[in-house]
């Protein structure tokens, strides 16, 4: 029993840390209607080439929830440099938003847009 133990509880643990590594792009999924970013970013492109600034500051605000709340899920699966890239990214936007940059907006949604699909993989 005792040699069972040995060998199981490592091999367990093994298996668990693979699967927390490997699930980054399960959990970068939406689990809700807050959190879900390519909607989001959609929305986003809409509101910036209609050029409603109010809209996209506030879309970009629930942008910003969102991402919060996905990368405490994707933190442990995820590459630190993505997931940085990808909150620079937010920031920029947020300061291209306020100065109505619409150029700069796209750029850091396409931006954004990238980062996010290379999360998790």
């Amino acid at each position: 029993m005792r040699k069972f133990f040995v060998v199981a509880i490592p091999v367990v643990t093994i298996i668990c840390f693979i699967l927390i590594m490997l699930s980054g792009n399960y959990l970068k999924n939406s689990f809700g209607k807050d959190d879900n970013v390519p909607e989001l970013i959609q929305v986003l492109t809409k509101n910036i080439s209609d050029e409603k600034w109010e809209e996209a500051n506030n879309n970009s605000e629930k942008l910003d929830e969102a991402w919060n709340k996905i990368v405490r899920r994707v933190q442990f699966s995820s590459e630190r440099d993505e997931i940085n890239e990808f909150s620079f990214s937010l920031a920029r936007l947020r300061g291209a938003i306020k100065g109505k940059d619409k150029a700069s907006s796209f750029s850091e949604l396409s931006e954004a847009y990238e980062h996010w699909k290379e999360l998790g993989k």
